[in-house]
């Protein structure tokens, strides 16, 4: 009898676990199944829009208000009409310098380049952009839905600024839409500067395929670990690099929690005559531990080395996706020497 009853405990103690794994599993299809419907369904432009609530806009622009006040150089800020919706723009530096355009990456901010913008800025008129799909102030009024719609978006908003051709940077998501809009608009664009596209060069890596997948689960934890993979140099690195590595998690889950889900458009590999067609002068820069590549930073390199020669690349050493923070200086003393170089010199 009581070997009998430990094993109807067992047993039934496994029903119960495996019921409530099957709840779990079940809870989170039908989390993403929801909202994956409020992704594709059209868009409802209510007071809170693009948050999922008015509470959850109250508490992210409160949280990204007060991160604003950290940014480093006196600036000011406007809010752009374009069709597809009103973009924020950050404008920092002297008003007769030469423009320069910062795209950030996915899942970020204007505010991104707070390690960046004091160099930047010193001599040239920066405007520090909110993507328009993305977290931040900007609005989108219509889904993007491919990579011309993104040309669209920008080609109205250097119109709107103003800029009939500037220097242009974008860090991963946003290099990835800078060499989109170069390849359509190369007049537009003086010199560019792609610093760890997303693809555009090399596919996405099975690590990064697969974290991006569990962050799909609504909890903080595989956010975190997402972000900590990505920037393990900082994650690892000084005390002030650790707090910039939390913070981007916390600002990125944050902003899951508090934004309306969005079908982003993947990002793609450009062909060897595309990347040949990047005839504005193009620096492209990759950390050595990248980890977003199916390839290393080196290998990325190695391609545009060899297929579109015409592009400047450099490899920056101890960091991966996180170059802008625990290779700040060096970055952008490369950036700033690129931009400053006359036209004939910035080719290999």
């Amino acid at each position: 009898m009581t070997k009998t009853w430990g094993w109807r405990k067992i047993l039934r103690g496994l029903a119960i676990g495996c019921g409530s794994l099957s709840l779990l599993i079940a809870a989170f299809v039908v989390w993403v199944g929801v909202d994956i419907y409020r992704a594709t369904r059209p868009l409802e432009l209510s007071d809170h829009h693009p948050f999922r609530s008015a509470a959850k806009k109250e508490r992210y622009l409160a949280h990204y208000d007060a991160r604003a006040e950290r940014w480093p150089v006196v600036s000011e800020t406007r809010m752009v009409e374009t069709s597809w919706g009103p973009t924020y723009v950050r404008i920092s530096g002297p008003a007769d310098g030469p423009p320069l355009v910062l795209l950030p990456g996915a899942n970020a901010t204007s505010l991104m380049w707070e390690t960046n913008i004091e160099a930047f800025s010193r001599d040239h008129r920066v405007y520090a952009v909110d993507n328009v799909f993305d977290f931040g102030r900007s609005v989108y009024v219509r889904n993007l839905k491919i990579p011309a719609d993104f040309v669209s978006w920008f080609d109205e908003l250097l119109d709107a600024l103003g800029l009939e051709k500037t220097n242009l940077t974008g860090l991963s998501y946003g290099g990835w839409i800078a060499s989109e809009y170069t390849l359509e608009h190369p007049e537009r664009i003086e010199k560019l500067v792609l610093i760890a596209p997303a693809a555009t060069v090399l596919q996405f890596s099975m690590d990064f395929i697969k974290k991006g997948i569990l962050c799909m689960i609504p909890h903080k934890h595989f956010v975190t670990s997402m972000m900590h993979w990505a920037l393990a140099d900082a994650a690892a690195g000084t005390e002030e690099q650790r707090r910039m590595a939390e913070e981007a998690a916390d600002n990125a889950w944050l902003g899951i929690r508090c934004f309306k889900p969005k079908q982003m458009v993947a990002p793609r590999i450009l062909s060897d005559e595309e990347l040949r067609g990047l005839t504005p002068p193009t620096l492209f820069l990759v950390g050595e531990n990248e980890v977003i590549y199916s390839g290393s930073g080196a290998d990325a390199v190695e391609r545009l080395n060899r297929v579109a020669p015409q592009i400047t690349t450099e490899i920056l050493p101890d960091c991966g996706h996180d170059l802008t923070l625990v290779q700040a200086d060096l970055l952008n003393r490369l950036v700033l020497d690129f931009l400053e170089l006359p036209p004939a010199e910035t080719s290999n």
